[in-house]
């Protein structure tokens, strides 16, 4: 079983011009802060082939195309995980429209949780190029 703790964060100003739509015409710069507050996400073997996604909602699927969670499907395809797992997530917070970030915190965490699932340990920069590939355009 792997467990990731992703911390929250809190903009404090440019919020918004770190998107490309915003940076790309503008420039833009963010000041933010992590907090003590996280989200977490535990990945887990299962012992047949079907997907299990615990959000706030339970999807159980027998491949990743069929997933709803477009953050988890995304990482699965980016990562190669194709089959028997579990991914469950929980927060300190209430995750969804909080503003404290936690599409980014859920992206890096499953991201984490998926790559160690395999064997891999991937280095801060790698998971922060992940996220922001995946805020520049591949889920966009």
């Amino acid at each position: 079983m792997i467990i990731t703790q992703t911390p929250l964060r809190i903009s404090l100003a440019g919020g918004g011009t770190d998107f490309p739509e915003f940076y790309e015409n503008n420039g833009g710069c963010v000041v933010s802060t992590a907090i003590d507050k996280y989200v977490y996400c535990i990945a887990k073997e299962r012992f047949d082939d079907k997907i299990y996604v615990s959000w706030s909602k339970k999807e159980v699927v027998e491949s990743v195309d069929q997933i709803e969670h477009e953050l988890v499907r995304e990482a699965m395809r980016k990562v190669g995980v194709t089959k028997g797992i579990e991914i469950s997530f929980l927060s300190d917070i209430p995750a969804e429209g909080s503003g404290l970030g936690s599409s980014s915190s859920v992206t890096v965490g499953v991201l984490n949780a998926l790559y160690h699932y395999l064997g891999a340990v991937p280095t801060p920069e790698r998971l922060a190029k992940a996220q922001r590939d995946f805020t520049e355009g591949a889920l966009r």
